[in-house]
């Protein structure tokens, strides 16, 4: 059985190296398909013998993943970006699968590096994602962030440190706004077209619960400072994504009246976590009942 590796990148000079010297140690094949990189990624990937492909530059990866799988020719892919490493037990592990033919494709956890830390909660671990799987089995639709759609049958891999491809993910806050500014663009682009309508409740209660679900829900505050500041980030994402609805919609008036409703609830379940936030299920469920009551 033969297997190739799939590499999407744009400006990945830093990266891509310990990228595809991972990789080799699984993939007898690797397919580099870049997005008119600037830099020295083509020429890097060259040298470590992968056949070289271009695609549009359009901001994000899916519509170029697709078109990468399309020009693997193994009989199993591996999906690994720029950013990520492929850890000797994990390969391994994933060549046992291919040899005992367990599965059409493999869900791997991913261990996320941001800001210099190994993010183990807030909702960022295990992170598992399908990265490895029998050509046409696996698929995705080129919407930003979309859900591969997978056929035949799957296998989990343990969520332990050794079994997860590493991830080094936001090396710097001035990394994060970047990607955030272009994907925010991208999102609202994208619900503008899909007849979304600009309000204040999401404006202020989707962001509120993106922070609640990361540090409290999540245990974010197991992570420390990073936690804290890695869900105020994302709830700013949520944030931009939806002002630039509002900007789309060419800054439309809406009524306020409800805004301090809303504003009251994220309020109370800000408290709500804050009071049991290491607590245990049952304390939580009381806290629950005893504020609506």
């Amino acid at each position: 059985m033969k297997i190739t590796a799939v590499v999407n990148t744009y400006n990945e000079e830093q990266n891509i190296s310990h990228c595809l010297k991972s990789a080799r140690q699984l993939a007898d094949k690797i397919v580099v398909v870049d997005m008119h990189s600037t830099d020295q990624t083509v020429e890097i990937a060259k040298k470590f013998g992968a056949k070289v492909f271009e695609h549009d530059y359009v901001g994000y990866v899916e519509p170029a993943r697709n078109f990468a799988l399309k020009k693997a020719t193994g009989d199993w892919i591996l999906i690994i970006d720029a950013d990520e490493e492929l850890p000797d037990s994990l390969a391994r592990e994933l060549k046992k699968i291919v040899a005992e033919d367990r599965a059409d494709y493999v869900v791997i956890p991913r261990k996320n590096i941001i800001f210099g830390k190994w993010i183990k909660h807030s909702r960022w671990w295990p992170d598992y994602q399908v990265r490895f799987f029998k050509k046409g089995k696996v698929k995705w639709d080129e919407k930003i962030h979309s859900i591969p759609e997978t056929t035949g049958k799957g296998t989990d891999i343990e969520a332990k440190e050794e079994n997860a491809l590493i991830h080094h993910n936001y090396s710097s806050i001035g990394q994060y706004l970047e990607r955030n500014n272009r994907y925010s663009e991208i999102m609202a682009s994208e619900l503008v077209r899909n007849g979304y309508d600009f309000n204040l409740t999401d404006l202020i209660g989707k962001p509120a619960n993106e922070f609640l679900g990361r540090y409290f829900a999540g245990k974010g505050y197991l992570d420390g400072i990073h936690g804290l500041i890695l869900a105020a980030l994302q709830a700013f994402e949520e944030f931009v994504m939806l002002v630039k609805v509002w900007e789309k919609q060419e800054f439309k008036q809406v009524e306020v009246a409800e805004a301090g409703k809303v504003m009251g609830k994220a309020i109370s379940d800000f408290y709500f976590w804050q009071s049991v936030g290491n607590k245990n299920l049952l304390k939580k469920i009381y806290f629950k009942l005893k504020s609506k009551f």
